[in-house]
């Protein structure tokens, strides 16, 4: 075990899913914030476990060539970017790596590369921001979350984001600040102002400003609004009312104060309107050259009909419909959907429907009334698809799937379980929407093998036959894979089901027991794998 403070001399010899920098010392996993792989380094251990250890570079003794000034002067402290202190050539590298290794490992591939499709610009292009707002010496202020924390860090010009959003957000503050609004503390649920919510169009230039507020009204909002329209493209203001305790920025009520509520925008040659829970993607240029693939994978014709589960406003779904015979789209928030209709209307497309339900539900609903789609599109939250969504795929039995994804390990983990059922993956498209950030987006499709559907046979380990996929959402291998992708640990099948347990979830009586017939206790799982192993339990929806 290594020892705190101690410092040591190691090489980074990789990245962890969110990109740090990764050593081996003494058989311990090493995980070090703003190294970059090749460097030979001093580290100084901040937090020793027994099989990991989180270290701070004290001294750099072999830069990588890869390494650059930061161009953002908050980027150590601010948990919105990564990768200032690499080039955008080493963070493509690392992000393609990512998705590769995590098919291969998790998804049972054997991928000897996954191309990328590189961002033009690092600079300006995230269309949407939620800016926290907090209070120091009596001044509010918004900013950012500190990594792992809810510490708002000041920035006063965030690289990725327009400047238009960094306008609104500093009339916002000095609206507050003259008169007085009182802020939301966490600990204490009191105070009015939460989030500061922008949305740009990146082609219209109209502006969406939406206040999370922990009440019914704000208080001088004429005030408000005379400094927004100050602002270049300023269209609308909307209260998000949230009065409840917890991490989720937007409320479910909204309260229009200024213009209609909603923007417009153009996507891949189409229309959109977009109001604040409309799903959209937050890089505009790099999410026509994703939908452009997924729309080229999937291979449509005119006597085709193609499913879009997880929909949101319908971008891709519209996008599909020139192509097709028929386009159905399913979202579960009720405002989105509507939305999607407009934009259906707006753009004169009358091939498409779309329905309000949760996607594997929803898709279950439709086999019953015999709707079996030739195509059928998935974009999926970050959890990836849901027990009910894997068995309507696999009852509707659909040529082509085509997967876009904002995770490669919950990817990985669902291209396994679509390859039982009968699916080959043909091809992976990585894709950087997040310059700066660890995200990265993927695209993949899969098809129908040579192997009929109705007669597939699947051989599964003893682990495998534990799991009930349709309940626990993640198999004993699938687990350990995430585990010792973020954490570096590795887990034993004793120890997941011992936290399973713990959950509420169900295991096999095998996992219950001791290997050895005479042990009379089975080790109990150490507290940081139990954190690891519960993080993975969330991470695929378990719990």
């Amino acid at each position: 075990m290594l020892i705190k403070n101690q410092i040591y001399e190691t090489t980074v010899t990789d990245y962890t899913a969110e990109g740090q920098g990764v050593a081996h010392i003494e058989g311990c996993a090493v995980f070090i914030p703003n190294a970059i792989a090749g460097e030979r380094v001093r580290v100084r251990i901040e937090k020793a476990q027994k099989t990991w250890a989180a270290g701070k570079i004290v001294e750099l003794l072999e830069k990588s060539p890869h390494r650059v000034n930061r161009e953002c002067p908050v980027a150590k402290l601010c948990g919105g970017c990564d990768f200032w202190h690499m080039d955008y050539e080493e963070e493509c590298r690392l992000k393609a790596e990512r998705v590769r290794a995590c098919l291969n490992r998790i998804g049972g591939e054997a991928l000897e590369e996954v191309p990328i499709l590189a961002a033009p610009s690092c600079y300006g292009y995230r269309n949407k921001a939620q800016y926290p707002v907090s209070m120091k010496k009596s001044r509010a202020y918004a900013g950012f979350y500190r990594a792992g924390t809810h510490d708002v860090v000041e920035n006063p010009r965030c690289l990725i984001l327009p400047e238009e959003s960094d306008a609104v957000k500093n009339a916002v503050m000095d609206y507050g600040n003259q008169y007085r609004v009182s802020v939301y503390d966490e600990a204490t649920g009191k105070g009015l102002l939460r989030h500061i919510y922008v949305r740009r169009g990146a082609v219209s230039g109209q502006i969406l400003v939406c206040l999370v507020v922990n009440g019914q009204s704000l208080p001088k909002a004429d005030a408000l609004i005379s400094r927004l329209k100050a602002i270049p493209g300023f269209t609308t203001l909307v209260l998000s009312v949230n009065t409840k305790k917890g991490n989720a920025v937007l409320g479910d009520k909204f309260v229009t104060l200024y213009g209609p509520g909603y923007i417009e925008d153009t996507l891949c040659g189409l229309h959109f309107r977009l109001s604040p829970r409309s799903f959209y993607q937050v890089n505009h240029h790099q999410a026509e050259r994703l939908y452009r693939a997924a729309i080229d994978q999937a291979g449509i014709t005119k006597a085709d009909t193609v499913l879009d589960l997880y929909c949101g406003v319908g971008t891709i779904t519209l996008a599909m419909a020139g192509a097709a015979g028929k386009v159905i789209g399913v979202e579960v928030i009720p405002q989105a959907v509507e939305d999607a209709k407009d934009n259906a209307r707006r753009n004169g497309i009358e091939n498409a429907e779309f329905f309000c339900g949760d996607a594997g539900q929803a898709a279950l609903e439709l086999e019953k009334n015999g709707v079996h789609p030739d195509v059928v599109v998935v974009d999926p939250p970050r959890k990836g698809l849901n027990a009910d969504t894997i068995e309507a795929l696999h009852r509707m039995s659909p040529r082509r799937i085509v997967y876009v994804s904002c995770d490669p390990a919950t990817l990985a983990r669902d291209v396994s379980l679509l390859k039982q059922r009968g699916y080959e993956l043909k091809t992976a498209q990585a894709a950087d929407l997040f310059p700066r950030c660890a995200h990265v987006e993927t695209v993949v499709l899969l098809s129908k093998g040579e192997i009929d559907s109705k007669n597939i046979r699947v051989e599964f380990s003893l682990e495998d036959m534990d799991m009930s996929e349709f309940q626990d959402g993640a198999t004993y291998p699938q687990i350990k894979a995430y585990v010792l992708e973020h954490t570096g640990l590795k887990v034993s099948s004793l120890y997941i089901s011992q936290v399973k347990k713990k959950c509420g979830l169900e295991v096999g009586k095998n996992y219950n027991l001791p290997k050895s017939e005479d042990s009379r206790q089975a080790p109990t799982c150490p507290p940081e794998k139990e954190n690891a192993i519960r993080e993975a339990l969330q991470y695929f929806g378990m719990i």
